[in-house]
């Protein structure tokens, strides 16, 4: 079965500008340390420049995620159960979504993404892998609860959230979002759902550092990419070649920290309202949270999850964690 072309669930205004990036990016940089939410960096540009990223040298999480995907099908067809539609958060990427939906038998894939055209290009080159799978994308902002296609209402259904995305909101967003997933995955007769998580982990500040500052200056691209879409999309005149890509890990925080950083005093417009930033003021584009086996048990225990299963790759970089919507109690 060919994929859907889909439906979009984003809120447009009437020059077809998206209300909610305009209103975070307004908000961000009106703060005293300007910062922007992560999830704006992937429009259809930034979302290939991701792409690009993961195979760069210094980029372990996809090679790591890839490696458990690759050794551990078994186990998750195992643990997961045939039957369940799968629904991605985030377009499907071209080598970790084939290797989970060939290993759990889904009764359907969805894949819910804000970046329309990449959503639906993704879809179709997934629709080209599995014909006999029902395809539905969902143009949406995951960050909420969406209404997912009525084809899967009744299915039991598996998450899929991989990369180490979790990893780039504070806590009480991851949790706020972890929440949403679990009532966009209810189904209809009431089966739990499921959710197969990836987590980056805490390990040595070089190598943290090195993957978000790549010698190729990709990951710099990535981050440049969300200016120029500020200056595409909302009229803003933000002078691109004054700012320069910084990553640093804040060990206070446990997340390697991405900022572009004012090389000299700046003055732009964005949607007719007027911005400074002096020589070393930075805006703060996003966070990379590395976790502990203890830290993300607890954060999906807190977004009413439990955990069940979790898999490593052979060298101990990256973590998948299987986990299974709990019902609500009282503690203890």
């Amino acid at each position: 079965m060919a994929a859907r072309e889909g439906i979009a669930l984003v809120d447009l205004d009437d020059d077809g500008v998206n209300r909610a990036f305009r209103s975070d990016v307004l908000q961000g940089l009106a703060q005293d340390q300007k910062a922007i939410p992560a999830r704006w960096l992937y429009d259809d540009a930034g979302s290939q420049l991701f792409e690009d990223i993961t195979q760069v040298e210094e980029y372990y999480p996809t090679r790591a995620e890839t490696e458990i995907l690759t050794a551990r099908g078994g186990e998750f067809a195992a643990a997961i159960g045939p039957g369940r539609a799968v629904v991605e958060f985030g377009s499907g990427s071209s080598v970790k979504t084939p290797l989970l939906l060939g290993a759990v038998e889904p009764a359907a894939y969805v894949p819910l993404d804000i970046a329309g055209d990449f959503l639906r290009e993704a879809a179709r080159a997934l629709g080209g892998q599995f014909p006999n799978l029902p395809i539905y994308p969902v143009e949406a902002d995951f960050m909420r609860e969406t209404s997912l296609p009525e084809e899967v209402a009744s299915l039991p259904k598996l998450g899929f959230f991989p990369g180490s995305t979790i990893g780039n909101m504070v806590p009480r967003t991851a949790i706020d979002l972890l929440r949403s997933m679990r009532l966009t995955l209810q189904a209809d007769h009431g089966v739990q759902p499921m959710l197969l998580i990836g987590m980056d982990l805490v390990k040595d500040v070089a190598v943290l550092e090195a993957a978000y500052d790549d010698a190729a200056g990709v990951t710099a691209e990535f981050n440049y990419n969300l200016i120029r879409r500020i200056n595409r999309e909302l009229e803003a005149t933000i002078p691109l070649d004054a700012l320069r890509h910084l990553a640093r890990w804040n060990n206070d925080y446990a997340r390697v920290e991405m900022h572009l950083e004012a090389q000299e005093p700046i003055t732009f417009e964005v949607a007719g309202k007027r911005f400074e930033m002096a020589k070393g003021d930075t805006i703060h584009t996003e966070n990379s949270h590395k976790f502990t086996e203890r830290s993300g048990n607890l954060l999906l225990q807190a977004s009413g999850w439990s955990p069940i299963r979790r898999w490593l790759d052979e060298a101990g970089q990256f973590s998948l964690i299987l986990a299974e919507a709990s019902e609500p109690r009282a503690a203890p």
